[in-house]
C-alpha cells in the first residue's frame, strides 16, 4: 500500500495514528507531498480527482480517500481489538466523534486556507469568526464527553484535532477552559503513536 501525506494535516496523522496503533504502518509506504488547493500535486491528482490528502493507494491499484474510509479500510486488516467498535453504544459514540472531529478541523482548516493562503485584502473576518466559532463550541461538547477507555477512532480524531489547534493556532488557548479535555489530551499525547506524528 501507498500513502500520499503531509505532516501537517491532522487528517494524514489520523491515519498514520490509527496505522501504528494496529501494527500496520511497516505495511504502508509512506510518499510525501506538498499540495495546497490552489496547487495541486499531480500524482496525488491521479490517484484522487479531489487532488486531497490523504490518498491510500492499495496493491491492486485501487484509491481510497478521505480518512474516514481509509481508517475503516485499515482496521479490517489487523487482528488486534478493533479502532470502530463494531456495534452498540459504543460503535455510535466513536463515529459520533470522529464526525464532531472532522467538522472542527473542516472549520480550522477553512480558517487556515482564509488567514494564511487568502491575501490579505480579500480576507473575510467573519467567515473567520464564524468558523471558529464552530471549533470552540466542538471543544465545549468534547469537554464535557468521558474520553477515558479504550483507544478507538473517536479518541484518535480528537487527539489528532487538538495536536493540530497547538501547531495551527497556538494562540488560541483551548485549553484555559477545558481542564479536562487537557488532561486527557495531555496523557493521550504521549503514546508513541502521537509522538512519532508530530506535525511539522
Amino acid at each position: 500500500m501507498k500513502l500520499y501525506y503531509a505532516t501537517a494535516s491532522p487528517f494524514v496523522r489520523k491515519v498514520m495514528v490509527l496505522a501504528i496503533e494496529t501494527g500496520l504502518i511497516d505495511d504502508i509506504e509512506l510518499v510525501k507531498v506538498a499540495l495546497s488547493p490552489v496547487q495541486p500535486d499531480a500524482d496525488v491528482c491521479a490517484d484522487n480527482p479531489l487532488g486531497k490528502i490523504p490518498t491510500l493507494v492499495r496493491d491492486d491499484g485501487g484509491a481510497l480517500f478521505d480518512s474516514r474510509v481509509i481508517c475503516e479500510y485499515l482496521d479490517g486488516l489487523h487482528d488486534g481489538p478493533r479502532m470502530f467498535p463494531e456495534s452498540g453504544e459504543a460503535r455510535w459514540t466513536a463515529l459520533r466523534r470522529q464526525a464532531l472531529v472532522d467538522g472542527i478541523l473542516d472549520a480550522a482548516v477553512s480558517t487556515r486556507y482564509e488567514t494564511f493562503l487568502r491575501p490579505e485584502e480579500l480576507r473575510w473576518r467573519d467567515w473567520v469568526d464564524g468558523q471558529m466559532g464552530k471549533v470552540r463550541r466542538g471543544l465545549d461538547v468534547l469537554e464535557g464527553e468521558r474520553l477515558n477507555g479504550a483507544i478507538d477512532i473517536g479518541t484518535i480524531a480528537v487527539a489528532c484535532m487538538l495536536g493540530y489547534l497547538d501547531f495551527r493556532f497556538p494562540d488560541e488557548g483551548w485549553r484555559d477552559a477545558r481542564p479536562g479535555l487537557a488532561a486527557w489530551y495531555e496523557e493521550m499525547a504521549a503514546r508513541p503513536a502521537m509522538t512519532r506524528t508530530v506535525p511539522e
